[in-house]
């Protein structure tokens, strides 16, 4: 009998940020110290993360890595978020709000947005679907506490995730990472050896001369692709003729309104993020360089703050697109090394987090099988192709056309993929989605009708429901949901309450 490849006994990840520590800190608590775990890092090299804007699946990550939330939000001097306002994207002067829960609550077989869009076809209830998400009642409200667990109650009809320091997130988990074995290592990569028989990857060696060896290495280098592209050339997928923003500036200000949610504000050449924390608000815009200069940017930055700006702006580059393979040889891209969809709907961290998990339920053994990295390159790639069609979307749907940017994307060519759901939501009012996609019906419910994708009809099932009181439920959810928002804690109090940062940290 053939004897079983040995497990790996070194792990090499190059470089930090969020993306290197959350790789190392997810990896220390799945492999505890049979591995070998070495992380390198330059404190020459600054990292994206500016202040960083999450979704759900975030509280995943960290509670399987058994981090406690208050110590979490307070050592990150973060806030809590329970979606995102989207002013001025289907026009100007509108807005409408993407939340992290349901709509309203089941109360018949059919789905409840099918009963609204009978009702609001035919006149007969006023308002934007907004009205009937908890979310948004909270959130206009300046109201959080934690979801229900009993489901019979509206309260349990919301998720939420968190706004954070990307910097202190980084730092908080490299202490986690360390404590688990995690060896950092300070330095430079300036060359990376390949095995001469099959190209893997066999060493790396910094600029004071040490070399690092390993079997397994994770790129985690930003941009540049170091090791995916650089040394093995997996190739990219630019895909900004869909997503045609490729600059931002960003700066952080003295923090305004402690909203529990984002703010995306969209511009003449893109859009604008707003993001609450604990000791400042982060803010950011987004835009294309072929319809403003830099400089036009920050000034348009600069002039929609919400108090006085802490530091000068700072630009940063980016291409729309991603890696051909995210695993070649024996080298995983993780984070922007991987790809890059601007960050429209709060992925970066999620693909991060879902890179990492789909590593450790894939990881090799020294025998390094392709199927592995087969595997893991057909997830990946579906994920990323999804989410770029969610994001195409915000673009596509808006009714602007006020500037040359909003001109291009109303003429652009979408995907196949897009066009097909788009026509079946606005024919039937039917949502087509696959059960692994990230945004499920409640997000493209929010983006179709905030940005006046409206169904010539509600689906047919919804008109055979004659029996079902639709306005009487729909009287009693409004009702409970106002009920539930009155006796709730304002966002600052229940940080204060339970997870304020201490003022010295500021």
């Amino acid at each position: 009998m053939t004897a079983a490849p040995a497990p790996l006994n070194s792990i090499v990840i190059v470089g930090g940020g969020s993306a290197g520590w959350m790789t190392a800190a997810a990896l220390s608590h799945a492999v505890g110290r049979s591995c070998a775990i070495t992380l390198i890092e330059s404190e020459a090299i600054g990292t994206v993360g500016v202040g960083e804007a999450t979704i759900p699946p975030i509280r995943h990550f960290n509670q399987r890595l058994g981090i406690d939330e208050a110590t979490f939000v307070r050592e990150t001097q973060g806030s809590f978020k329970l979606g995102i306002e989207f002013v001025d994207w289907g026009k100007q002067g509108h807005s409408y709000f993407h939340p992290f829960g349901q709509y309203g609550a089941e109360f018949d077989t059919v789905p409840f947005y099918h009963h609204w869009m009978r009702e609001y076809l035919a006149g007969r209830v006023d308002g934007p679907i907004d009205d009937f998400s908890m979310c948004w009642a909270m959130a206009k409200a300046g109201k959080f506490a934690h979801p229900a667990t009993d489901r019979r109650l509206i309260q349990s009809t919301f998720d939420y995730a968190y706004h954070f320091d990307a910097g202190l997130y980084a730092a908080y988990l490299r202490r986690f990472a360390e404590h688990r074995g995690v060896t950092r290592v300070e330095g430079k990569v300036v060359d990376v050896a390949l095995r001469g028989a099959d190209g893997f990857i066999e060493a790396i060696t910094l600029d004071d001369g040490r070399t690092v060896e390993g079997e397994f290495f994770i790129d985690c280098s930003g941009f540049r692709g170091l090791l995916i592209e650089e040394a093995l050339a997996a190739g990219y997928d630019n895909w900004q003729h869909w997503l045609p923003c490729d600059r931002a500036v960003a700066v952080p200000c003295e923090r305004g309104a402690f909203t529990p949610y984002t703010r995306s504000t969209a511009r003449e050449a893109g859009w604008q993020w707003r993001i609450p924390l604990q000791h400042r608000t982060g803010n950011g815009y987004v835009h294309c360089s072929d319809f403003i200069s830099e400089d036009e940017a920050a000034a348009t930055l600069l002039a929609n703050l919400d108090g006085k700006a802490l530091a000068d702006p700072r630009p940063l580059r980016f291409v729309t697109g991603k890696r051909r393979e995210f695993w070649t040889k024996n080298c995983v891209a993780i984070g922007l090394s991987a790809g890059f969809m601007e960050p429209l709907e709060s992925t970066s961290l999620h693909l991060i987090q879902y890179g990492i998990m789909r590593l450790i339920a894939l990881l090799p053994d020294s025998a390094m099988s392709p199927l592995l990295a087969r595997e893991y390159n057909a997830q990946t790639t579906t994920e990323y192709e999804r989410i770029r069609d969610f994001l195409i979307l915000h673009y596509k749907a808006s009714e602007r056309q006020d500037s040359e940017l909003w001109r291009y994307c109303a003429a652009m060519p979408i995907p196949d993929s897009l066009q097909y759901k788009i026509d079946h939501f606005r024919a039937h009012g039917m949502l087509v989605a696959d059960e692994r996609e990230l945004f499920a019906n409640p997000s493209w419910i929010a983006v179709y009708l905030g940005q006046g994708i409206i169904p010539a009809r509600a689906p047919a099932l919804a008109a055979m429901r004659d029996s079902v009181p639709v306005a009487e439920r729909l009287g009693q959810i409004r009702a409970a949901m106002a009920d539930a928002v009155a006796t709730m804690p304002s966002h600052s109090d229940f940080i204060a309450r339970h997870c304020a940062a201490p003022p010295s940290a500021a």
